[in-house]
């Protein structure tokens, strides 16, 4: 059984804070920090160029990726790391394309991060006229998966309501239809069971700074269902995917099996930090996470809800369809979010009126559900959030 006591121990978590934007950034590791040093001072510093063999940089994507099957449930050597998940994204819809060269059409939800529809909305625009993102509300989605469809490319859990899709069910529809199936798991991996093999998904990306916890801009990651990685030739045809990148050939080959979903020199700093992080997964259940995760988060429903009747629940009811965050929608959700931030208490929100709230057992208990939902119901019925400078908006909210 998994001791979460024993994994919030190796997060540094300010003190004071009640961490529950897990979902949008995780925090850092402890060893991260040493790892990165390490790198630069040991390797790069001291080893110049020649770390990309003495250390082995080269390989680092992959290694990173082996980390993060069993996250998934893949299968051994079909995720590979690198670049951003806006490029593996695009990596996955241009393949799904190839494999369905007599189909048009790319379906999507108005819950799939904007990411995702601006990658495939550019890629379609550029391929012609006849090309179509069909983008429906969620509940509409199985309805519109027919033979007509080339590729169906969903967010397994939403980012904004948690909403979770039964990616086996849709995935068998998507099948039955003839069409691939693009899962992003980007709010999943991490943070509960997946098995991406099971269901017999082509393609699956992911980011991995949410509950992966390997920082700001840290790589994104690509599955490829192996039977069909050699049938894949990538559009984006960078050198790192080459078949024999140091030959330098002017034409291009692609690399055997994961290996050709590279795309450019990888973040080797960023990506070590990465690996550090994903180790401290080797002591973690993931059965025994979700259940945690849906403790955590009915515990916070039910208080809120008991405390805060001003706030409208908005992700589902019930655990079964819902991933490990919960969401609240307010009129003046930005500034109560401000106000439970100068409390200790992070969450983030979403326009137009979502508050979110992330629950990653691998650092938050009950006590810290208990502490924030004291917070929350007093910065509401004390009307704090109402002061100017929880008014004011950066860059990013």
């Amino acid at each position: 059984m998994t001791d979460f006591s024993v994994t919030k121990a190796q997060f540094h978590l300010p003190e004071g804070v009640i961490y529950l934007d897990g979902n949008s950034l995780g925090p850092m590791p402890k060893t991260a920090l040493n790892r990165a040093k390490h790198v630069m001072s040991d390797e790069w510093s001291e080893l110049l160029i020649g770390a990309w063999n003495k250390a082995d940089w080269f390989h680092l994507p992959r290694g990173v990726g082996k980390r993060i099957e069993p996250l998934i449930g893949a299968e051994a050597g079909t995720v590979m790391t690198g670049d951003t998940l806006s490029i593996k994204v695009f990596q996955a819809v241009s393949a799904a394309l190839q494999l369905r060269p007599d189909r048009k059409i790319v379906v999507s939800d108005t819950g799939n991060f904007p990411t995702d529809l601006y990658m495939a909305k550019g890629l379609l625009s550029h391929m012609g006229p006849r090309y179509e993102l069909r983008v429906v509300e969620p509940h509409q989605v199985e309805g519109v998966i027919d033979e007509d469809v080339a590729a169906v490319m969903l967010t397994h859990v939403d980012y904004r309501t948690g909403q979770m899709y039964d990616m086996a069910r849709l995935t068998k529809k998507m099948h039955d239809a003839g069409a691939i199936s693009i899962w992003d798991l980007a709010h999943s991996a991490g943070a509960l069971p997946v098995n991406i093999c099971d269901c017999g998904a082509e393609f699956a990306v992911g980011c991995t700074y949410k509950y992966l916890n390997g920082g700001p801009g840290a790589p994104a990651f690509i599955y490829v269902r192996p039977d069909l990685v050699e049938k894949v030739d990538p559009i984006l045809a960078g050198w790192m995917g080459h078949a024999d990148p140091f030959d330098f050939d002017l034409d291009y080959r692609p690399g055997a099996g994961i290996d050709r979903m590279r795309v450019g020199t990888p973040p080797i700093v960023q990506m070590s930090i990465l690996e550090e992080a994903l180790k401290i997964w080797e002591t973690v259940n993931l059965r025994a996470l979700r259940a945690r995760s849906i403790e955590l988060c009915e515990q916070f429903i039910e208080g809120i809800e008991a405390r805060c009747p001003e706030l409208k629940l908005i992700s589902p009811r019930s655990a079964d369809i819902r991933g490990s965050q919960v969401a609240f929608a307010f009129e003046d959700g930005f500034a109560v979010m401000q106000a439970l931030a100068a409390r200790g208490v992070i969450g983030d929100f979403r326009a137009p009126d979502v508050m979110r709230f992330g629950f990653t057992p691998l650092y938050i208990d009950a006590e810290d559900v208990a502490q924030a939902i004291e917070i929350v119901a007093d910065v509401l019925r004390s009307k704090a959030y109402v002061e100017p400078e929880y008014q004011k908006r950066g860059a990013v909210t």
